[in-house]
């Protein structure tokens, strides 16, 4: 039986037919030794992006095969956009497998925020979607924090058995497979990274000791974030990719606060007061009456409120609106994707995004 040879990027079968096809490569490249495929080339070398029309069924499919197998699963997910990039779907892939949760990118939210504090409110907003985990690491694979203890506690819950590594698109983890690998075998970048959906195809087994191995999952692309109403060139403009500034808005009720021209959020009621907002630093908030918004929002699209860069590229027709109360405490509005507005209590808005984002109201995290 011959074997099949795969990418050490992205882990997709290499094969030489069909350039538009995962895994391909030019077929005198393809017994070389640690072959990466034309796409892997691409992304590591001018982060060129190609589109290689898997979606989410497929990816659910291929972690479905996980249920049977024993295991622990490390979940990797993005601090910044927690809900966004949680798997609902991972009590039915995780089986009674142990479970630690990797909160990726610590290092974009704020310096002061106390850790203790989103340790807890990781574990308790876990549980809340059937997770229980048996360890909560806060780390950030681009700045190297937090990878020993994580390895610590792959250490302790393993008992000697597979690592898998999961998690949506985005989260950086191929980043933090990268990581571990250079922490515990000296190797760098082994597999491709970048912050594009959908880098990694196939499982890619790195090798624990003489029996076990780590996996690395496919990113399980989740329809529900804002990341995919927008083109490569707009992604990197709305993923934070250094520590955020937070942004402070004196709204009166009836005014309007538009992020980008991706969403937007009204302040109904509640007397003037402060919105504390959370987003990429490169993403424009622009500021105006709430009765001129609508006009504003089809008349600017793609010019002052941008991105999308082009208008034809977002359907205005496709937008829903949230209605929410903030209650008697501080609470965090969470546009999945995108970011957060944190609003004290007694406060009253609208938010409007497309139809498929979600929009949750969360205690604070500040």
């Amino acid at each position: 039986m011959t074997e099949t040879l795969k990418c050490i990027g992205c882990g997709a079968p290499l094969q030489s037919e069909d350039p538009k096809k995962p895994g391909y490569v030019p077929a005198h490249s393809l017994h070389k030794e640690d072959v990466i495929c034309q796409r892997c080339f691409r992304l590591k070398n001018y982060n060129e992006v190609q589109d290689v029309g898997m979606d989410s069924e497929d990816f659910l499919d291929l972690l479905n095969n996980l249920a049977d197998k024993k295991g622990l699963v490390v979940n990797v997910c993005d601090i910044f956009d927690f809900e966004g990039s949680f798997i609902h779907a991972l009590k039915r892939i995780v089986g009674n497998k142990k479970v630690i949760l990797a909160a990726n990118k610590i290092d974009l939210l704020p310096k002061q925020i106390n850790k203790r504090r989103v340790k807890e409110w990781l574990k308790k907003t876990a549980k809340k979607y059937g997770l229980d985990p048996e360890a909560v690491i806060l780390l950030s694979a681009q700045k190297g924090y937090g990878i020993d203890e994580l390895l610590e506690a792959i250490d302790k819950y393993r008992n000697h058995e597979d690592v898998y590594i999961v998690g949506t698109t985005n989260v950086g983890k191929s980043t933090l497979i990268n990581k571990l690998i250079e922490h515990s075998v000296g190797e760098k970048d082994v597999v491709t990274t970048s912050r594009f959906p959908g880098t990694t195809l196939d499982m890619i087994d790195i090798p624990l000791d003489e029996n076990t191995f780590m996996f690395d999952t496919p990113g399980i692309i989740q329809e529900h974030q804002m990341t995919h109403y927008v083109s490569d060139k707009e992604l990197k403009q709305i993923m934070p990719n250094k520590e955020i500034k937070q942004r402070v808005y004196q709204l009166n009720e009836n005014q309007t606060l538009f992020f980008g021209g991706l969403a937007r959020i009204d302040y109904v009621s509640g007397g003037k007061r402060p919105l504390v907002c959370y987003f990429s630093n490169n993403l424009n908030i622009h500021r105006t009456k709430t009765e001129k918004a609508d006009t504003l929002w089809q008349t600017q699209l793609g010019n002052l409120l941008t991105p999308p860069n082009h208008s034809d590229h977002f359907d205005l027709n496709d937008i829903k609106a949230v209605r929410l109360e903030t209650g008697k405490e501080k609470r965090d509005v969470m546009i999945s994707g995108l970011g957060f507005i944190t609003i004290g209590p007694g406060a009253k808005v609208v938010v409007h995004v497309p139809k498929s984002v979600d929009v949750v109201l969360r205690n604070s995290i500040m």
